[in-house]
């Protein structure tokens, strides 16, 4: 049973406020981070961090990211109600949760399979219905391409072509790409014919996104 209370629904109600003084004007943005309850991500013992807008680590040298940074993605991406969106780095599940509030259908690929695990549980618990794969980022889901948007969640050292591969023709990406000690935000507007209309957004830090899946088989 998943305890959401008046106290945290008012520590969520600070949060998006906090947010929107950032920046943050999206209002189908702001909805999804004043509905979705950060706090089931996080141990018990942690709780009093859930609505922070900081990131706070998950295990496994990851992190489940500072909640501006969330919806600063989540605004760039334009997500539109029925959308395909490949999410690269489910880590704790709740990106993919808030891209599943603003309605979009969600594929979401974690290569640490302790995570895969937790945040496919931690999805469906919270009714969600992203679909989770254990795999490699870098190699994108050709399977269920094309996509309408891509996020990546993680430091990419470079763009990956496959992925720009799987984006529909007017589709977005999203992707933080490493610039030395730090990222610099990216959105890739993919035109009809194939080519792509750049933007950058900024300096952020994220975990680095890495190839293959571990070998962690617990």
């Amino acid at each position: 049973m998943i305890e959401d209370n008046f106290r945290h629904k008012g520590l969520r109600k600070k949060l998006v406020k906090e947010i929107a003084e950032k920046g943050i004007r999206s209002a189908q943005v702001l909805s999804a981070v004043e509905e979705v309850p950060r706090h089931i991500f996080f141990e018990s013992s942690f709780l009093e961090f859930a609505y922070e807008d900081k990131p706070f680590p998950i295990g496994f040298g990851q992190t489940i990211s500072q909640p501006y940074t969330v919806a600063f993605q989540s605004e760039l991406l334009q997500v539109e109600k029925g959308m395909k969106v490949l999410e690269i780095g489910t880590g704790s599940g709740y990106q993919a949760c808030i891209l599943s509030h603003m309605g979009a259908k969600v594929f979401s690929i974690e290569r640490h399979r302790s995570l895969y695990l937790r945040s496919k549980e931690n999805i469906r618990d919270l009714g969600y219905r992203a679909k989770c794969f254990y795999g490699d980022g870098f190699e994108g889901l050709p399977t269920f391409a094309p996509f309408d948007r891509i996020i990546v969640t993680a430091a990419a050292p470079f763009v990956p072509e496959k992925l720009l591969e799987q984006l529909k023709p007017g589709g977005i990406m999203v992707i933080p790409v490493e610039a030395g000690g730090y990222q610099i935000m990216h959105s890739y507007h993919k035109q009809v014919d194939g080519s792509f209309e750049t933007h950058t957004h900024g300096q952020f830090r994220f975990v680095p996104m890495l190839a293959n899946k571990d070998n962690n088989k617990t």
